[in-house]
């Protein structure tokens, strides 16, 4: 595999999963790979024609789905909330017994630098001075236009956007790790087209998931080399223009090629880390310089103004006197330019978030890069603001017209500006590079037909769509520059945008069935206590109360383990397999070794047809014996446990132990239980084909991904 190894909770296996061959999705690659490079040339070929066609597309655009921008955007907001807030939120991305891959100062940081590119810094000058000068609403250079000013800032990086890459990380996250569906947008459509995901309509999503993204981080990159470029003009007077931007893309795109052949903890982990280290740094610096008080004072008002008029501000279309202007350049192109990223962003926070719940995961998702956001964006955007409110109308007027002088315009104010200039150089540059070498990595995965949600695609189709991504951003830059890049945007958000509405559908149709789960559980519950508290009235024989004492109370090693297994275990799961045959179902029960503990995983199956199939499945553990045990215990003692796994995942409980009366009872309450869910299923969902979990990827079993 690409990844090295997460920093705790590694798969048990993990190296037998990694498959012989990573097969290329051809029509996807080929026409997503054709499309972008004749989009390319056309653009450098005919740079006039291609800015025309932008315009027109993007004006029809905005005059008749404008509204329905704000509206999606509003619509992804609230299901997340919604599914968060709900029941469904303690689902896991993954098993039930499936555990983080990574710890939490590393997820976070990959969560905000992935999300988060070089724009950043871009915008955080540009954004309050262009809003205070010409605010959309409402008389400039006032307080009030003060205000609104980082308030809109906030407003387009806010949680509407951070919302819709958490729709799209705890879809691709839910689907894959506890479905087994391929790592890729178009799992997230099974619960509606079933199997036909794996066709030309799957290919189709995939392909739109495709070109989004990869217009969505040329975005990020033509800005990054037009802020770098002045950068290098600042500070070693390397003149600006398109000789030293082709060499900036050059530069990127061999880090980028070089952090995305690395993989996800050697490359893109660790310089997310760095990013978010020296991103606090540069902000500190103008913090302590600017005068800490008033801008705190600055930052809880802007928090309070962003919590007050979020509601109106979140469906705002202007509709009584629009400035069209400013909508085509702030809040459509945010909002599409957000969908954009989507596909790339959520597919790489579903990557790195196996484990988590979906409360969890959206908490995490929607406050943590956020919180960042929102306090390095009104540091930097007060103090543009306080510098023009003082009277410095030529900083004003350079940071609104040539936003990528606005930020070093910013630092040139205080002293130490080598030192900060060069640090503010340096950090763009980290994010250019993640916001590249994660979009490479993505769309060549999404572009492969990977066995495994955790295998990536081969080295060379990462190096491709890294050249790839190079190509178009050079294009954009000589058609039209920035606003080429945001125009184009707002015309390749929209088909992805579709997709979204029925992505949201899907997910809402699958977590139905968890709930059927859950209450399939409850309502056999009665009768398997009735069997168990049957059990507990026989005296002192097997099973009774004393029995079970001793059995909590014991620390069982390897040879009493093995001799449950073949006493209690492989002849209750024969002789269940031997009635069900009997009674004309095609039960079967299978064993694989585990060299490990030298002890046999058991398998029940009973196939049912084009309904999901029941597999019980007996799995020894290995665990280190607690220090309260009754016996003493040396530092590295273990026992062992026989923990239950059903095809949504382990269960988390120790059967090594039971009779095998009360193993017997046991698999008939699981298999009870799930006859029961798909009673309630099928009430429901009249006709809707369930995935199976244990036979997407490979035929092993489930908890072997995990």
């Amino acid at each position: 595999m690409a990844t090295t190894g997460p920093e705790r909770g590694r798969p048990e296996q993990a190296d037998t999963l990694e498959p012989p061959t990573r097969t290329l999705k051809r029509a996807v690659f080929f026409g997503s790979a054709t499309l972008i490079v004749a989009l390319s040339l056309w653009a450098i070929i005919t740079p006039d024609g291609a800015s025309n066609a932008i315009g027109t597309a993007v004006s029809w655009i905005s005059s008749g789905f404008g509204w329905y921008y704000f509206l999606a955007a509003t619509l992804y907001l609230v299901f997340v909330l919604f599914v968060a807030l709900s029941r469904y939120g303690k689902v896991k991305l993954g098993p039930q017994h499936s555990t983080p891959d990574y710890g939490v100062f590393a997820w976070a940081s990959m969560l905000f630098a992935a999300g988060i590119g070089i724009d950043l810094m871009f915008f955080s000058v540009a954004g309050p001075v262009t809003h205070y000068l010409t605010p959309p609403a409402g008389d400039p250079e006032t307080l009030e236009a003060a205000r609104q000013a980082v308030v809109w800032t906030l407003f387009h990086y806010g949680i509407t956007g951070w919302a819709m890459y958490a729709l799209m990380g705890m879809v691709l996250g839910y689907f894959a790790f506890r479905y087994r569906l391929p790592l890729a947008i178009r799992s997230a459509l099974y619960p509606l087209i079933g199997r036909r995901i794996h066709g030309r309509g799957g290919d189709a999503v995939d392909l739109a998931a495709i070109i989004g993204t990869i217009f969505g981080i040329s975005v990020s990159l033509g800005i990054g080399v037009v802020q770098l470029n002045y950068g290098l003009r600042f500070l070693f007077d390397i003149p600006e223009g398109v000789a030293a931007q082709l060499g900036l893309i050059a530069l990127a795109v061999l880090m980028a090629t070089v952090s995305a052949v690395a993989g996800v903890d050697r490359g893109i982990r660790r310089l997310s880390q760095l990013n978010v280290l020296l991103a606090i740094l540069l902000m500190g610096w103008v913090l302590v310089l600017e005068g800490p008080a008033q801008l705190l004072n600055a930052l809880i008002l802007n928090i309070g103004d962003y919590i007050s008029r979020f509601p109106a501000m979140t469906l705002n279309t202007f509709a009584y006197d629009q400035p069209v202007g400013w909508l085509n350049d702030w809040t459509l192109f945010f909002w599409a330019w957000w969908i954009a990223w989507a596909p790339f962003v959520g597919l790489f926070l579903a990557r790195i978030s196996r484990g988590r719940t979906i409360r969890e995961f959206v908490a995490a998702t929607l406050v943590i890069p956020f919180l960042f956001t929102l306090t390095f964006l009104s540091v930097l955007g007060n103090s543009a603001l306080n510098i023009v409110r003082a009277g410095n109308t030529a900083f004003g007027e350079t940071a609104m017209n040539t936003p990528e002088q606005g930020f070093y315009g910013l630092l040139a104010q205080y002293p130490g500006v080598t030192f900060s200039a060069g640090l503010a150089t340096f950090v763009g540059l980290l994010l250019y590079v993640t916001s590249a070498d994660s979009g490479a990595l993505v769309m060549a995965n999404l572009s492969s037909r990977l066995p495994t949600p955790i295998t990536d695609a081969k080295p060379w189709l990462r190096i491709f769509w890294a050249l790839a991504t190079g190509l178009l951003t050079m294009a954009m830059l000589l058609v039209g520059g920035v606003d080429a890049l945001t125009s184009a945007t707002i015309i390749m958000g929209l088909p992805f945008s579709f997709v979204m509405f029925a992505i949201i559908w899907g997910l809402y149709r699958a977590l139905r069935i968890e709930r059927f789960r859950d209450d399939a559980l409850r309502t056999t519950l009665p009768s398997s206590l009735s069997e168990r508290t049957g059990a507990l009235t026989r005296g002192h024989a097997p099973g009774s109360w004393r029995h079970r004492v001793t059995r909590m109370l014991s620390y069982p090693g390897r040879r009493a383990a093995r001799r449950f297994v073949d006493d209690v275990c492989r002849p209750a799961l024969t002789e269940v397999a031997e009635e069900l045959r009997e009674q004309g179902l095609d039960a079967t029960v299978t064993e694989e070794p585990d060299d490990r503990v030298d002890i046999p995983h058991l398998s029940l199956r009973v196939p049912m047809g084009p309904e999901q199939g029941f597999a019980y499945r007996l799995r020894p553990r290995e665990n280190q014996t607690p220090a309260f045990a009754i016996r003493s215990v040396a530092e590295h003692d273990t026992y062992l446990r026989m923990e239950v796994f059903l095809p949504e995942g382990g269960q988390g409980y120790d059967v090594l132990g039971y009779t095998r009366d009360q193993l017997i009872g046991d698999i008939l309450d699981q298999y009870e239980r799930h006859l029961e869910f798909l009673r309630l299923h099928r009430e429901v969902e009249p006709g809707q084909v369930l995935p199976d979990h244990a036979s997407r990827h490979t035929d092993a079993p489930p908890e072997e991904h995990d």
